[in-house]
């Protein structure tokens, strides 16, 4: 699926559409199918348009010059944000808008008359595409309305989190059972959802539920594949020179234009001032600088400082926002930098719009492995995945980034963490995983993070309101 097709990105709103009039062919299966693809092009995809799950872990600040959206971006850096909070009503919406053109297709294709294998295909993308809609929306604000048709009650009450994640199981065996490989799709059809991102996404979704016996097998038959590997240099892994390549399982392809085609999730992060590539929200904080060991080039690929030069620019940043900041003791709690990761070259904040964000890449699935066969009290096979990654990270520097050795159990687990912390940086992991594993107190607590509340965002106050009270708040908010 290459984003420059016309075949793709042309898609009618829906909202044109009544839904006793389409689809009814095969061409209108495909628009169906495309069309939920779109809303992962929406900015307000990427958690209501800013990158707040970065924003409220440790890795990050909420960036920009301090006065730009300090009251409504600011409160996500010190947990004091509200039901009311800007992004979060704009986020439920959108993920709700995929869901809906998702329904469009599992309910009414089926009875299209078309090729049968053409058939399955797109509705296992549209069973991948909401389960992954339906992921971020479970992890984000816990049990949630379940919409699994076109006419739904429009006073669904909340339904349990085990319910959401039986129908997130479901959609995604469905999908495995249905979807090609990624190696099988044509160059134009790149991008695509495919078995092996839903197996990835399903594992994802077992470890979440501490089900890591039943992730092992969908985790080791992507490895086992051959079909996928690490990007030689890491800033590919990200970058323009990897869109689709061998380390990318799921992405969403964009192109450098602002008339719906590009992402805006690039230009929010991108250089403030000059060059001016953006916004400058999600800054890197000093925490994550010194996560890195002497020597990992991950932190160069991952943090832009200031003097930097990068393909024959000088980054000289925003006159507005401070180059250090400190506390009143003197300590540094901030440094004027972006997130390299969203680099795009080019001359204008247009360009931004052409970044194809990774959701699911080859390293999180080695670390993933790693993690599950930890788990599974098997380490030594953990150590083999572990040290894969690591081994790119040295960048042939054998005196840097030592193997692991390490085989009891707690202290492999920590060091997995750590290091899924410092290759899946400034990527919207960190926060979940400090969640899933327990660890958000230990690390966020002095920035505000409580055990209780903080583990789920609100429910936005606007779609309470709407509900006339069908829907309930979320504890302690």
């Amino acid at each position: 699926m290459q984003w420059g097709c016309s075949d793709f990105l042309s898609v009618n709103p829906q909202s044109e559409l009544t839904q006793e009039s389409f689809p009814l062919s095969s061409s209108d299966a495909l628009q169906a199918t495309n069309a939920i693809y779109s809303s992962l092009r929406d900015w307000h995809y990427h958690s209501g348009g800013f990158p707040i799950l970065d924003i409220m872990s440790d890795d990050a600040l909420k960036g920009s010059n301090p006065n730009d959206a300090s009251n409504t971006v600011g409160p996500y850096d010190d947990f004091t944000h509200s039901p009311t909070q800007d992004g979060l009503d704009r986020w439920w919406n959108v993920l709700y808008q995929g869901i809906r053109r998702a329904n469009v297709v599992i309910e009414k294709v089926p009875v299209i008359p078309m090729n049968e294998s053409q058939k399955a295909r797109y509705i296992g993308e549209a069973q991948f595409l909401r389960a992954l809609y339906y992921f971020d929306l479970v992890r984000a604000f816990g049990g949630v309305p379940i919409v699994i048709d076109t006419n739904p009650d429009f006073k669904l009450p909340r339904a349990e989190k085990s319910a959401v994640y039986d129908l997130i199981i479901d959609d995604l065996s469905s999908a495995i059972a249905s979807l090609p490989h990624k190696k099988e799709y044509a160059s134009n059809d790149l991008g695509r959802a495919n078995k092996d991102a839903a197996k990835a996404l399903l594992a994802k979704v077992y470890i979440f539920n501490n089900r890591f016996a039943e992730a092992e097998s969908l985790l080791l038959n992507i490895i086992e594949s051959g079909d996928f590997g690490l990007e030689l240099d890491y800033y590919d892994a990200n970058g323009p020179n990897g869109e689709h390549g061998i380390e990318s399982l799921f992405e969403i392809g964009a192109i450098s234009s602002d008339n719906g085609l590009g992402n805006q999730y690039a230009n929010t992060q991108g250089v403030r001032g000059t060059p001016n590539r953006g916004w400058g929200f999600n800054q890197p904080s000093v925490n994550l600088r010194e996560a890195f060991e002497p020597g990992d080039v991950r932190k160069q690929a991952t943090i832009i400082e200031l003097g930097d030069v990068i393909d024959g620019i000088t980054i000289l940043g925003d006159a507005i926002t401070p180059d250090i900041e400190r506390d009143s003791e003197g300590n540094i709690i901030a440094i004027e930098s972006y997130n390299r990761k969203v680099w795009i070259p080019g001359l204008s904040t247009d360009t931004q719009y052409g970044h194809n964000r990774r959701l699911i890449r080859y390293a999180d699935v080695l670390l993933l492995a790693a993690e599950t066969l930890n788990e599974n009290n098997k380490p030594d096979q953990a150590l083999v995945y572990l040290n894969k990654v690591r081994n790119r990270a040295r960048n042939g520097n054998l005196e840097v980034l030592p193997d692991i050795t390490v085989t009891e159990q707690q202290e492999l687990r920590e060091v997995i963490w750590r290091e899924r912390r410092v290759e899946l940086a400034l990527e919207g992991h960190r926060l979940w995983d400090l969640i899933r594993t327990k660890n958000a107190e230990k690390v966020l607590g002095k920035l505000g993070f409580k055990v209780g509340v903080h583990d789920l965002l609100p429910i936005p106050r606007s779609e309470i309101d709407l509900s006339k009270g069908t829907l309930t708040q979320n504890p302690n908010w």
